[in-house]
């Protein structure tokens, strides 16, 4: 089993708490059952109980897959691996690599090597990099900060299931010369310091930071520094780069020089910290990025109709995006752990956030990658918050017959619990109360309902925590409901027959989409520009939201009305970086951009779950059965 195999196994494992079978995980992994039975076996010698097997599939112990995870149990000729050891090599030799002797260090052929070469010059493109060859000898030619993040490629590719994973790191960036005990404790001061400095400290971004020390620690150590700097540092910049000499000092047990502190204390300006309240944090923001952010920002909030268009937000978003384009220039890119968690959990705010990006990124002229784009969707998904919390509350009629204040302390023992969540509009004290007018999302009643429903909540005078919970779920459960039961009315009108293709058979997602364009195309529905435009979004940023979902989409609303055309593969297609098995390619009018919201949060939400998806897959087999099931689905 290759180790990128292994890798997306223990990850789909770990994301499920429950049961995974044998055909979901095949799906997934776009192999047989026989393969993933395999696959387990393998990871189970490794780690004796981390998998168990029953008659509903697998279950992880993730205790122990996250053990797995963390321990270097890889043979070291897996080709990444050789890669990697022979970039390592490359870097810290400063007369070249004798390729005989390294074929014989990592036992393998010459003839295998040569092959590795060729991928270690793709992995060297747009670096600045390059390999010069004489003879047997190869030696990596190029800049210092050049090889730097080089390096820390490296580390990123090891570090990329983990937040802060220090051995990951250490062993991607091949870092001898740090105690690995002194990298949590330097993060945690780096923070603090800053913090009392008076920045707003991004705490994702200061772990990179933390890997760029370390390995300018060990760059320096080898004889590698940093000389010069091309510019007198600015006083916020000369301030953290004492601070960095300080914590280098105290935690590494090196003292860097001024080119390395004042290098270091760049990346800290422009991926860790935001200015604060403190007037000696505040930098000086760019004009050109302000009126590009808020003509991105105006843009978005008119076509998604989501209220962000606000001067303070605008600013806020306009420092971060004019870090980012440092960054870009930089080819510095900030990574975020959150990426995939926000693209399926907000797939609205990540659209949001990628309709921003694409804008952004034609006027300032700057590529923007998934996580930084996710980084906009934290912005927009900030500032969004507090109205989609409003949004969501339900209402609620107390029915509480009882002996002078009871009814009132009912009340407020809900306010005080359950906050601004759910809305009471109407308090009951009669006993016999006019139930059939009562059209509330929830009914909590101290007296037993004629026709027990749903929204109905039978609760005792003095409530306990257990009676709140009760309170909690019903609420969840209407929530949901409300949700789906208008995905559910919009699905049945824009879904067409003509439009449902069983089995979607796709070498890619540009295929894929194609066919499921051509229907709507014929309608009139899209024209070409609508295909191209939709092939584009696909480019920005994937739109596999959940491990079995795709919706692509164009970004501009140009649909003579709403449609949706659906794919559904036999086993799954590749998409991204994953695999997919249901596709929906959705096209939206401009009369009828309301309804984008509704489809898209809540069809994601359905594909979210792996037993409603395997019923779908199992059950609808054509367009009318498929219908019929994720009707019943919404309505469960």
């Amino acid at each position: 089993m290759s180790r990128r195999r292994q890798e997306q196994l223990i990850g789909l494992l770990m994301r499920d708490q429950g049961w995974m079978p044998s055909t979901v995980l095949a799906d997934r992994l776009g192999v047989t059952p026989r393969s993933v039975r395999s696959y387990i076996a393998a990871i189970n010698a490794q780690a004796e109980g981390a998998v168990e097997s029953g008659s509903a599939g697998y279950r992880a112990d993730r205790s122990v897959l996250a053990g797995l995870r963390a321990k270097d149990s890889r043979p070291k000729t897996a080709p990444r691996d050789r890669l990697h050891a022979l970039v390592r090599e490359l870097l810290e030799a400063s007369s070249g690599v004798d390729l005989h002797r390294a074929a014989e260090r990592l036992h393998v052929s010459e003839a295998t090597l040569e092959a590795d070469l060729v991928r270690a010059r793709g992995l060297l493109h747009g670096t600045g990099l390059a390999l010069e060859r004489s003879g047997p000898r190869l030696l990596l030619v190029g800049g210092e900060l050049e090889q730097r993040k080089l390096v820390s490629t490296l580390a990123h590719a090891e570090m990329e299931h983990g937040y802060f994973d220090v051995d990951g790191m250490r062993r991607g960036a091949g870092i001898g010369a740090v105690d690995s005990s002194a990298f949590g404790p330097f993060k945690s001061e780096l923070a603090a310091e800053l913090a009392e400095q008076g920045y707003y400290v991004n705490e994702f971004a200061t772990a990179d930071v933390v890997l760029h020390v370390a390995i300018a620690a060990e760059r320096v150590s080898q004889g590698r520094a940093v000389e010069g700097t091309p510019v007198e540092p600015a006083e916020q910049q000369e301030r953290i780069a004492q601070l960095l000499g300080r914590l280098s000092s105290r935690h590494f047990g090196m003292n860097l020089g001024r080119g390395d502190l004042n290098h270091l204390a760049s990346l800290v300006l422009t991926r860790v910290v935001a200015p604060g309240g403190d007037p000696s944090t505040q930098i000086a923001l760019d004009p050109a990025v302000e009126a590009a952010v808020a003509e991105a920002v105006q843009r978005a909030a008119r076509e998604y109709m989501v209220d962000i268009d606000h001067a303070a937000f605008v600013r806020r978003l306009s420092l971060h995006v004019q870090n980012l384009a440092h960054r870009a220039r930089e080819q510095a890119w900030s990574r975020n752990p959150l990426t995939r968690s926000l693209k399926t959990a907000y797939p609205m705010i990540f659209q949001v956030a990628v309709s921003i990006s694409d804008e952004l990124s034609q006027v300032l002229h700057i590529p923007l990658r998934d996580d930084e784009i996710a980084y906009i969707a934290m912005h927009v998904g900030g500032q969004l918050e507090r109205s989609r919390r409003a949004g969501e509350a339900l209402t609620a009629t107390i029915i509480s017959p009882g002996y002078y204040e009871m009814h009132e302390l009912l009340r407020a023992r809900i306010d005080k619990s359950l906050g601004s969540g759910i809305e009471v509009t109407r308090m009951e004290t009669r006993v016999d109360p006019d139930w059939s007018s009562i059209d509330t999302d929830l009914v909590l009643t101290t007296i037993e309902p004629p026709v027990p429903d749903e929204r109905t909540v039978h609760l005792p005078p003095f409530l306990t925590d257990q009676d709140m919970e009760r309170i909690s779920a019903a609420a969840g459960k209407r929530r949901r409901a409300r949700r789906l039961a208008r995905l559910r009315s919009e699905l049945e009108s824009y879904l067409d027959p003509a439009a449902f293709l069983r089995p979607l058979k796709a070498v890619d997602e540009q295929d894929a989409i194609r066919q499921l364009a051509a229907p709507l195309r014929e309608r009139g529905v899209i024209d070409q520009d609508y295909i191209e435009r939709t092939i584009e979004r696909e480019q920005l940023s994937s739109t596999a939201f959940t491990d079995s979902l795709a919706v692509p989409h164009a970004l501009k609303m140009t649909g003579t009305t709403t449609a949706i055309s659906l794919g559904i593969a036999e086993g799954s297609l590749p998409w991204g970086e994953g695999r997919v098995q249901v596709v929906a390619l959705v096209a939206f009018s401009e009369e009828e951009r309301s309804a984008f919201q509704t489809i898209f949060e809540q069809l994601v939400e359905v594909f979210n779950e792996p037993d409603s998806v395997q019923r779908l897959l199992r059950r609808g087999t054509d367009f009318s059965s498929f219908l019929d099931e994720l009707v019943a689905i919404i309505n469960s």
